[in-house]
């Protein structure tokens, strides 16, 4: 994937953007019925494991996030037919998928909270929060086998172990100074975009639409998953714990040199790379986020935020030949939502 100009698109979906927490809300208001089935349908997984272990999983599943896999599956469904229980029930996996990767993230990073409250790998520790992260891919996987349609359930199970595959590449190049940003982009398509596309894509399969419908709604789907994590990994550096709920910082203790440092380190001199090495493995965070911010040099963190608005744009470009509705129209509000997201980030 190439970072291009930004798409010129004429579609017009929704309002004027008054803040990205205001406009994520309106948008999620055409499909909110069918989210809060989902969010019902999430709860009620838990009953299905053993008693013993039934209160770890309420834990896991039941600290809300943005569910913008559900949102994004439902308004795909939405623009390419009626919303129906197929589409429900594809909603509850890809964000079931998602919870599990979470808990393992966690463990991984070490973080000690998400979402305001404590890790499970916090609370628990690393050991039963690996299982318990086991778990609930399994389960996915088991829901995801109720699908009359085969072909679902098999891409379904391809799509969770190229999330898996695409975080072991990135643990495996951890501190590695030959990442380059193509192999930063093929990690992050591996380990995000991968669910966001089978979220849009499968969700345009369930209402039965042309091959080259389905095949935009995947890339579709794949652009804006990948814009997602850069902007997961800019607020990594950029944002505030206490507004993101979450730790923060944990991509360069643990040497998981994301979008920014890899655009730094491309146009540095020998001194800066040194510098920003030593920065990292000294832990000395702060001081390497301004080194990231300086425009002096070259203003990294802001072209990172730049080359994932794009993939934004791009993305909404992909909608100019699927007809028009409400759902098509929010899905392209959606990616102005992100973009005004990105931009809270400019420095």
């Amino acid at each position: 994937m190439e970072f291009s100009g930004r798409s010129q698109s004429k579609r017009t979906g929704g309002t004027a953007i008054a803040s990205p927490a205001s406009s994520l809300v309106e948008v999620a208001g055409l499909v909110q019925p069918h989210l809060e089935r989902v969010e019902m349908r999430i709860a009620e997984q838990a009953a299905a494991f053993d008693p013993a272990i039934e209160g770890y999983v309420v834990y896991a599943v039941g600290s809300r996030g943005k569910r913008l896999r559900p949102l994004l599956a439902l308004l795909a469904g939405g623009a390419t037919g009626k919303i129906n229980s197929g589409h429900v029930d594809l909603a509850v996996i890809v964000e079931l998928i998602h919870i599990a990767t979470l808990v393992h993230d966690d463990v991984m990073d070490e973080a000690e909270r998400r979402r305001a409250q404590p890790t499970a790998n916090a609370r628990w520790g690393n050991s039963l929060s690996v299982l318990l992260g086991d778990c609930l891919f399994a389960h996915a996987l088991t829901l995801s086998t109720n699908f009359d349609n085969a072909d679902i359930s098999r891409a379904i199970a391809r799509t969770a172990a190229t999330v898996c595959s695409g975080e072991m590449i990135q643990t495996q190049r951890r501190f590695d100074l030959n990442l380059t940003v193509q192999d930063y982009l093929r990690i992050v398509e591996m380990k995000t975009g991968s669910l966001f596309s089978a979220a849009a894509e499968l969700a345009a399969l369930i209402s039965e639409a042309e091959p080259n419908v389905i095949e935009t709604f995947k890339k579709f789907g794949v652009q804006v998953g990948t814009a997602y994590q850069i902007y997961d990994d800019c607020i990594d550096l950029a944002g505030s714990e206490s507004a993101t709920g979450k730790t923060l910082g944990t991509d360069l203790r643990k040497g998981k040199f994301t979008l920014p440092v890899l655009i730094f380190l491309r146009s540095a001199s020998e001194f800066e790379r040194e510098r920003c090495c030593q920065l990292v493995l000294d832990e000395r965070i702060e001081e390497l986020i301004e080194l990231l911010k300086n425009s002096a040099t070259n203003g990294a963190l802001n072209e990172s935020i730049a080359a994932g608005s794009d993939l934004i744009r791009d993305a909404q470009g992909t909608l100019d030949g699927i007809a028009s509705n409400p759902y098509t129209d929010a899905l392209f509000s959606l990616g102005d939502v992100l973009c005004e997201m990105f931009d809270q980030l400019r420095v």
